[in-house]
């Protein structure tokens, strides 16, 4: 089978002996072999292991991403950030640390921007309605309950 991992900006690996692949989604790990039917999946951050046709054990760390096999004997990994090694230990301890750090940092990120956005989106109501802005939230529903009566 034939294996290529790309990011945005590169191809990362393009192997063409590929025995065997092990890859995790988030219904856990999977495996593939020659043949396998046609397959799309997200990755999560995650190791892929495959294994060349000496039987050779080769790794890389990928940040999340998509997986499909087409025609059973190509397997396309399209993903942010890859790093490939022959070290497992050395991608667990380092690349992978990082890899989740970083889509930390990117979750907390876009709960700040979500809530400067309602902040902003309040402030912009107060300054269109400004004889709700001191009311507390039940009043203000009563008041435009009333507004509607009348």
């Amino acid at each position: 089978m034939r294996l290529v991992i790309t990011t945005p900006l590169s191809v990362i690996m393009d192997a063409r002996d590929v025995a065997s692949l092990r890859a995790e989604d988030d219904s856990g790990v999977f495996g593939i072999l020659e043949h396998h039917a046609d397959f799309l999946t997200v990755l999560a951050v995650s190791v892929v292991t495959w294994r060349d046709g000496n039987g050779a054990e080769h790794h890389a760390a990928v940040r999340g991403g998509v997986l499909t096999v087409t025609d059973g004997d190509r397997i396309e990994i399209a993903t942010r950030e890859a790093v490939v090694s022959d070290d497992l230990e050395r991608l667990e301890a380092e690349v992978m640390k990082r890899f989740r750090q970083e889509l930390g940092a990117e979750k907390a990120a876009r709960t700040s921007a979500a809530r400067f956005q309602l902040a902003v989106i309040r402030h912009i109501c107060r300054y269109l309605r400004p004889d709700l802005a001191g009311r507390p939230t039940i009043l203000r529903h009563l008041g435009e309950a009333e507004d509607e009566l009348a």
